[in-house]
């Protein structure tokens, strides 16, 4: 795991990147937290998607809400990067839409429109 800080409107964002699978379940989603918080100092993180394993995707294993809820309890803010049009579920598109307008968890295609929103929240 590679982690680089972007600086925007004077607000530090990790920047992780990584070959490997880094969230598989909620424990290591803690790990996740605990290290990049550790290592960066920052509370706001990018996560390419194909860091997340595929159950995190599919709402019925609830593994998604499970872990989201460690980083509102861990008062982290986390925008996930990649192309989620290619999942046809209805609901996962609609939890995508809903959390976009919230202020925790986001979203996004690319790595400049999650840095954008994480430095503006």
């Amino acid at each position: 795991m590679k982690i680089d800080i972007a600086k925007q409107n004077n607000v530090d964002i990790a920047i992780i990147n990584s070959s490997e699978i880094l969230i598989k379940d909620v424990q290591s989603a803690l790990d996740f937290i605990a290290t990049v918080q550790y290592e960066s100092g920052c509370n706001r993180i990018i996560l390419n998607k194909y860091a997340v394993c595929e159950d995190f995707f599919h709402l019925s294993t609830k593994l998604a809400g499970e872990i989201l809820q460690k980083f509102i309890n861990y008062h982290v803010k986390i925008a996930f990067i990649g192309d989620f049009s290619i999942y046809s579920s209805k609901s996962l598109n609609a939890f995508i839409y809903e959390s976009n307008n919230g202020k925790d968890i986001f979203f996004f295609q690319d790595e400049k429109l999650a840095i954008e929103k994480l430095s503006l929240i």
